[in-house]
C-alpha cells in the first residue's frame, strides 16, 4: 500500500505534465493564413504590398476597397490584389490549410482514457469492478509527435505560400493577355476601316468602268480577310477578359470594369538575369517547392527510425483497477486495487513490414526531391531562354520594325502627295503598318509573360510552360497579303 501510493503519484504527475504539453497546441486563429502570406512575402518581397491582411476585421475593410479598385482603370498591381483577396480557389486552398492545422492539433491531443464499470452478483456476494485505462505510447511519444506535427505544419504552409505565388502570377498573366488582346482588337478595327475605304473606292471605280472586276474582287477579298481577323481578335479579347474575371474571382456587376489602356513599357535588360547559372543556383536555394520537398524528406527520415517500434508496440496500454467485493450475509467488504500493463506479443508481426514501408517512403521522398530539383533547373533555364529571346524580339519590333514601318508610311504619303503613288499604295501601307503594330503589341505581351514566368520559376514551380514564341496570332493572320 505504501509502495503503490508514491508510484501512483509519480505517474499521475507525469501524465499531468504531458497533458499540459498537449494542451499547449492550439488551432491558429486565422487558419495559418498569416503564416502562408508571410512566407510568400519573404519569397517575393515585391508582392508584400499586394498581399491581403490576415486579420478578419482589416480583411473586411480591404474587401470594401474592391469597388474603389474597380472604379478606375484596372492596373496590374490591383489585379493581383483583387485575386489574392477575392479568388474563390485561393480561399478554398487556405481553408484547407486551416483544416490541416485543426487536424494537426487534434493529432496532438491525448486520447480520452477508458473507464470500465462492472457489477457482478452471485448467491453470497456482490462485486463492483472499476477500471481506468489509457494508451501509454501516446503519452510517451507526445514530444516526438509534437515535433513531427510542427514539421507537417511548416510543410503545408510552404505549399500554401506556393499557391499564393501561383495565384499572383496567374493574375498578372491574365491581366497582360486581356490588355494586349484589347489593344490588338483596336488595331484590327483600324485595319478594317482602311480595308472598307479601299473596297468602297474600288466599287465606285468599277461602276465608272475605271477598274476591272478582278481588281474590285481583290479589294473585296482584302476586306473580308480584315473582317475575319477583326472577329478573331475581338473573340480573343472577350475570351481573355473572361479568363481575367475568373482569375480575379469577379462576376456580375464587379466584372464591368475598365482595363488599363496599354501594357507597361519595355524595360532594358536587367543585369540580374544575364547569368543563367546564378539564376539556377538562386532557384535551388529559394524555391518553395524544393523547401517543402526537403522538409518532407527530413520528416520521413526521422520517422523511419521509429516505424518498426511503433508497429511493434503501438498498442501499449496502462490501466488502474479498483474492485470491491461485498458479502451479502455479513456485510464484509473487501477492496482490491492495482495496475495492469497491456503489451502486444510479437508472434506474427515483428515490425518488418512497417520498417520496409518507411524505408521505401524515404526513398520515394528522396527521389521526389531530386525530381523537383531537376524540374526547377529545367524551368529556370527554359524561362531564362524565353525571357532573353522575347526581350530581343520585342526590342526589335520597337526599335527596328515600327520605325521602319513609320518611315515607309511617311514616304508613301509624300509620294502620294506628289502623285507618285496611288491611293491603293497608301491604303496597303496603312494595313501593313497596322499589322506590324499588332505584332509589336503581342511581342511586348510575350516579354511580360516571360518575365512573370521567370520571376515565378525562381521562387516556385510553374504550373504552365514558359510562354511559347512563334505561335500564330490574329496579327499574323491579318498580315499583308499583297495588293
Amino acid at each position: 500500500m505504501n509502495t503503490t501510493a508514491p508510484t501512483l503519484w509519480r505517474l499521475t504527475a507525469a501524465a499531468a505534465a504531458l497533458t499540459v504539453l498537449a494542451g499547449c497546441a492550439s488551432v491558429s486563429p486565422d487558419g495559418l493564413q498569416g503564416r502562408a502570406m508571410e512566407q510568400a512575402a519573404r519569397s517575393a518581397p515585391t508582392l508584400a504590398a499586394q498581399l491581403p491582411p490576415a486579420d478578419p476585421a482589416t480583411r473586411s475593410e480591404a474587401q470594401a476597397q474592391l469597388r474603389t479598385w474597380l472604379a478606375q482603370p484596372l492596373t496590374q498591381d490591383n489585379a493581383v490584389r483583387i485575386a489574392l483577396l477575392h479568388q474563390p480557389a485561393l480561399r478554398v486552398r487556405l481553408a484547407e490549410l486551416g483544416i490541416q492545422d485543426a487536424q494537426r492539433v487534434q493529432a496532438l491531443q491525448l486520447p480520452n482514457p477508458h473507464l470500465t464499470l462492472g457489477r457482478l452478483v452471485n448467491g453470497h456476494e456482490r462485486e463492483i469492478e472499476r477500471s481506468l485505462s489509457f494508451g501509454l505510447l501516446d503519452l510517451i511519444t507526445l514530444p516526438w509527435r509534437t515535433q513531427r506535427q510542427a514539421e507537417a505544419r511548416d510543410h503545408a504552409t510552404l505549399l500554401a505560400a506556393q499557391d499564393v505565388l501561383q495565384v499572383a502570377a496567374d493574375a498578372r498573366r491574365a491581366w497582360l493577355r486581356a490588355v494586349a488582346a484589347e489593344q490588338v482588337a483596336a488595331v484590327h478595327s483600324r485595319m478594317v476601316e482602311a480595308a472598307e475605304a479601299g473596297a468602297e473606292l474600288a466599287q465606285r471605280m468599277a461602276r465608272t468602268g475605271n477598274w476591272s472586276r478582278l481588281q474590285w474582287a481583290r479589294e473585296q477579298a482584302l476586306l473580308s480577310d480584315a473582317r475575319s481577323s477583326q472577329a478573331r481578335a475581338q473573340l480573343a479579347a472577350a475570351t481573355a477578359r473572361e479568363q481575367l474575371h475568373r482569375t480575379l474571382g469577379l462576376w456580375g456587376g464587379n466584372a464591368s470594369f475598365t482595363l488599363a489602356s496599354s501594357l507597361p513599357a519595355l524595360p532594358p535588360m536587367p543585369a540580374d538575369v544575364l547569368n543563367a547559372q546564378a539564376l539556377e543556383a538562386q532557384a535551388l536555394e529559394q524555391r518553395l517547392d524544393l523547401q517543402a520537398a526537403r522538409r518532407q524528406l527530413d520528416t520521413t527520415s526521422t520517422r523511419a527510425g521509429w516505424a518498426g517500434a511503433a508497429a511493434l508496440f503501438g498498442s501499449v496500454g496502462l490501466g488502474y483497477q479498483r474492485n470491491t467485493t461485498t458479502e451479502r450475509d455479513s456485510g464484509h467488504r473487501d477492496t482490491t486495487r492495482g495496475w495492469e500493463l497491456e503489451l502486444p506479443l510479437p508472434l506474427f508481426d515483428w515490425g518488418g513490414t512497417a520498417r520496409t514501408a518507411a524505408r521505401l517512403e524515404v526513398e520515394r521522398n528522396a527521389a521526389q526531391l531530386q525530381d523537383t530539383a531537376l524540374r526547377a533547373r529545367t524551368e529556370v533555364r527554359t524561362a531564362w531562354l524565353t525571357y532573353r529571346t522575347s526581350h530581343d524580339l520585342a526590342r526589335q519590333q520597337r526599335d527596328e520594325v515600327l520605325p521602319l514601318r513609320a518611315l515607309i508610311q511617311s514616304e508613301t504619303t509624300l509620294r502620294y502627295n506628289g502623285m507618285l503613288a496611288s491611293v491603293w499604295d497608301l491604303l496597303a501601307e496603312a494595313r501593313t503598318a497596322a499589322a506590324a503594330s499588332a505584332r509589336a503589341i503581342e511581342a511586348q505581351r510575350d516579354f511580360w509573360l516571360a518575365d512573370t514566368d521567370l520571376r515565378l520559376a525562381l521562387i516556385g514551380a510553374l504550373d504552365t510552360p514558359a510562354t511559347a514564341l512563334g505561335t500564330t496570332t490574329p496579327a499574323e493572320a491579318a498580315d499583308s497579303r499583297g495588293h
